[in-house]
């Protein structure tokens, strides 16, 4: 019975996250009660695939900023917010029948029909994990997805065991599948699915002249006046790393700044080139290094930049990009677009971020209250003090 991969699965999911992540294991809900989902499907007029029942008497879905996420980064939905989202769709879908009259004998069925029901949501979107609850046809039981824009498709796994198993499969083997790069890694006791690129550092050699002239190049984005402090929404989306960026002293995070940077140089290709190295290590000794239009770093990088551009190598036209941040003078602003552009070359880069900070206690992943009330010249945290002090009627002095 395909109830009892379900219930296996949980079990392995459970097993590995309270080993390897107890904060994404801690956000899992208790079972839904049967008196709740027999309600659900009576209130939708759709019987609830087993399998589906079995999950959700297993987890009634999932809460919280550190909620277990599948490998789509769908949140686990609790049986009312199954319900929602019916409600939602089937409206959608209606709207749509309305508007553009019926398309075929299945009218917009293939965008949502009255049997759907989504238990995973991306919560950012509409987009969804979909199960097919439609007794009788041969993808009943089968797993899909809901996207916004295109409507709904199966072919995720035969039956939500299966997808389960699946999952637990991944996490225990600790390994993409080909065809679908989800690599589950853990940082400070959560799980996440990272997915990461291959860079293409084939080319160019140390040799390479430099451009004869500065006008064969495209110029550097050079700051014109004095730098503009960090916007702190750019920290947020790293989570505890970003409060510990933004709390650690300035030193501290030139010096994360520089590691990054060579660490990043190392995976794309670019240190490859004399005037980069040269730069971080006079970075490293203390000297004041200058990137002008013409001087041989700034030519460099402008040549690596034209180069990359036309091989569509990004990883290595962000790298040149981010080393005029990283050796201006921008430590905050550098460990930010560093890690961003790390975070598509390396699963572990939270953890080498952390190291390179000097492996201080992670902190909680700060909630909007901690922004609003930042004390720091170099990041201006003033949309977050503003908003939180109208939703919340008071004042806070920024």
């Amino acid at each position: 019975m395909t109830t009892d991969l379900v219930e296996n699965s949980w079990d392995r999911i459970d097993g590995w996250l309270r080993e390897h992540a107890p904060r994404t294991l801690a956000s899992l809900g208790p079972p839904a009660a049967a008196e709740e989902i027999r309600a659900a499907e009576e209130e939708l007029d759709v019987a609830f695939h087993p399998d589906l029942v079995a999950s959700l008497r297993r987890h009634n879905g999932g809460q919280g900023a550190e909620a277990f996420q599948f490998t789509t980064h769908d949140r686990l939905l609790n049986v009312r917010e199954i319900v929602e989202a019916a409600r939602f769709l089937r409206g959608i879908a209606a709207d749509l029948e309305e508007e553009w009259g019926e398309e075929g004998d299945g009218g917009f069925d293939y965008y949502w029909h009255h049997d759907y029901l989504k238990f995973g949501s991306y919560d950012v979107t509409a987009d969804g994990l979909t199960i097919d609850c439609r007794p009788g046809v041969g993808s009943y039981g089968a797993v899909g997805r809901f996207f916004d824009e295109t409507g709904t498709s199966f072919g995720h796994a035969e039956s939500l065991g299966a997808y389960l198993a699946d999952v637990a499969d991944r996490l225990e083997s600790g390994r993409a599948v080909p065809g679908n790069g989800a690599t589950p890694v853990t940082f400070n006791g959560r799980l996440i699915w990272e997915a990461v690129g291959d860079p293409r550092p084939d080319w160019g050699s140390a040799g390479d002249p430099l451009p004869r002239a500065a006008a064969e190049v495209p110029p550097l984005d050079l700051p014109s006046g004095p730098p503009e402090p960090l916007r702190a929404v750019y920290l947020h989306g790293l989570r505890e790393l970003g409060a510990l960026v933004a709390t650690l002293p300035r030193e501290r995070v030139a010096e994360a700044a520089l590691k990054q940077m060579r660490r990043l140089a190392v995976e794309t290709g670019l240190a490859t080139y004399s005037e980069v190295t040269a730069a971080l290590d006079a970075v490293e000794r203390g000297e004041a290094v200058r990137i002008g239009q013409d001087s041989p770093l700034g030519l460099r990088l402008r040549a690596v930049i034209a180069q990359a551009t036309a091989r569509r190598d990004h990883y290595r036209r962000w790298a040149a990009e981010n080393m005029v941040i990283a050796v201006g003078g921008l430590p905050h602003r550098a460990v930010e677009k560093i890690a961003s552009s790390r975070s598509h070359l390396s699963v572990n880069w939270r953890d080498e971020l952390l190291a390179d900070l000097g492996g201080p206690p992670v902190p909680p992943a700060p909630d909007d209250l901690f922004w609003a009330v930042l004390r720091n010249p170099d990041i201006d945290s003033s949309w977050y003090a503003a908003r939180y002090a109208q939703d919340h009627d008071v004042r806070l002095d920024h």
